[in-house]
């Protein structure tokens, strides 16, 4: 069965040079660690978005640093102020001051970064970006494009953000272009049977797809071709991905201690869990463990807070148990407009 042996203090790893020269705007783990403030979007959005998020940590303009980004969910971003220069499937790619739509991952993608983070945008729902521009999130898998490529103007994004704009301020901003922009086009909401299976992933990675299929009244083949289509990877690269991505959380501290032994126990042994490991993030559990990355330890946490909210572990609005307490304002505590009014 699953070995604990990557680490068993992890939860007690002190942060890499890298995320301690990072003085967090918008919060931090116990020990440090950079987070966003994350919630779910208004009531309005949730059809199309799973997440909407903002991230400030402040860093000499000259500190170069090097991460990893991890998408299980297609992303826009807007990044202002920092120099970010991430190897795609496309090839290396320079961003600066812009917004651009995040595929989905089937591996981490090497990302150097020069200055602090300075980053706002949204996680959209499986077959979101279809919906709402027309492309497939199979033909975004480990890419970066910019907005033009659906048909948007960047500066209809990035110049939401403003020198003095609050964190939470320029949250709304997004949520109101958003707003505006879906009842403009008169977007439908994407398919249900990605978002459940996206569910089954968070609740139970190794849950066998045939069954899933059977309890969704679908053909093997139908949910074949619509996982493929709207998150770019077969069902069980999928659930694979989700039972990696626990375990990188749960490295990085950024998961419910509860769950540590199921997380563990879902590989067949160690060598399994290194292998899997390895295939996605090109380096054994305890090599990731002597680099924690800040920006890294962000991203999934974003995933972790959203998925144990869908999961109903734990309430929105809480102060999750990883959270450095005095640093993080409760999302509840956000100017959240619920009804889109």
């Amino acid at each position: 069965m699953g070995d604990k042996s990557p680490d068993k203090k992890s939860k007690s790893q002190t942060p890499s040079d890298q995320t301690a020269q990072l003085i967090p705007e918008t919060g931090a783990t116990k020990d440090g660690v950079p987070l966003s403030l994350n919630r779910a979007p208004a009531a309005d959005l949730e059809p199309w978005l799973s997440r909407i998020m903002v991230a400030v940590a402040h860093a000499p303009a000259d500190s170069v640093r090097n991460g990893l980004l991890c998408n299980d969910a297609g992303y826009v971003r807007t990044a202002i102020g920092v120099d970010w220069t991430v190897e795609t499937a496309d090839g290396s790619l320079e961003i600066r001051d812009e917004t651009f739509l995040c595929g989905q991952h089937s591996k981490a993608m090497p990302l150097k970064f020069v200055g602090g983070i300075k980053v706002a945008g949204f996680m959209l729902k499986p077959g979101a970006i279809r919906a709402m521009w027309g492309a497939d999130d199979g033909k975004l898998v480990d890419r970066i494009k910019p907005m033009e490529s659906v048909g948007l103007n960047d500066a209809e994004l990035t110049s939401l953000h403003t020198p003095d704009i609050k964190p939470e301020d320029w949250l709304l901003a997004i949520e109101d272009w958003l707003r505006t922009t879906i009842a403009r086009k008169g977007i439908a909401p994407p398919d249900s049977l990605s978002q459940r299976f996206e569910e089954a992933s968070f609740a139970d990675p190794n849950q066998s797809i045939t069954d899933f299929a059977d309890e969704n009244n679908v053909t093997a083949r139908t949910l074949q071709r619509i996982i493929k289509r709207d998150f770019g990877l077969t069902p069980k690269q999928v659930m694979r991905r989700a039972r990696t991505l626990d375990l990188a959380a749960r490295l990085c501290g950024v998961a419910d201690e509860e769950e540590e032994e199921d997380i563990y126990l879902r590989f067949f042994d160690q060598s399994h869990q290194i292998r899997e490991f390895i295939a996605f993030f090109g380096m054994t559990p305890k090599q990731f463990l002597k680099d924690r990355q800040g920006l890294l330890t962000l991203s999934l946490e974003i995933r972790q807070a959203r998925r144990l909210e869908l999961l109903n572990r734990v309430d929105p609005g809480a102060v999750r148990p990883w959270m450095r307490d005095p640093l993080l304002p409760a999302p509840s505590e956000l100017p959240v407009n619920r009804t889109g009014s």
